[in-house]
């Protein structure tokens, strides 16, 4: 068999073995994201988030992650940071609850590896709690969440 046909072989199975999730679901208090598929565990990695992870975010600055459900609704392979999935924080009632207080409620929450170039500081790293509000992950469970999670796939983030 020619190499190139069992490489290409190969290279579908590998392809058609990525579970692709219909739920993500992050777990604050145990600094843990889960892919799920049909209420089925397909894979959960260690995350951190923003240095005041407490509580959900309220506006620009806070250092907070949001809390509650969202869309994963787009990727960006040509990310700052490893890759980036967005998260489609402020939905309605962000808005208003920011415009109640009369602040921005801020933006560009990602799920997202580490810094570009820096990826090798993981181990280090991913022990604080170190974005602006982002869920910052290792480069290598960046690579497998990419490939399980699809733009519209919703994301529940629990304290």
């Amino acid at each position: 068999m020619p190499k190139y046909i069992l490489f290409t072989i190969l290279a579908t199975l590998s392809v058609q073995a990525i579970e692709k999730a219909d739920l993500v679901v992050v777990e604050k208090s145990g600094s843990i994201l889960y892919l799920k598929k049909e209420n089925r565990i397909i894979g959960q990695y260690p995350v951190s988030f923003g240095a005041e992870p407490t509580g959900h975010k309220g506006q620009e600055g806070d250092e907070r992650t949001p809390e509650g459900n969202y869309t994963l609704d787009y990727k960006n392979a040509a990310s700052s940071y490893h890759r980036s999935i967005h998260i489609s924080y402020p939905n309605a009632e962000d808005r208003k609850r920011a415009a109640q207080k009369g602040v921005s409620p801020g933006g560009d929450i990602m799920i997202h590896g580490q810094k570009n170039g820096f990826g090798w500081l993981s181990w280090l790293v991913q022990r604080f709690d170190w974005t602006d509000g982002c869920i910052a992950v290792s480069d290598e469970d960046m690579d497998e969440i990419w490939e399980s999670v699809a733009a519209g796939t919703p994301i529940e983030i629990l304290p």
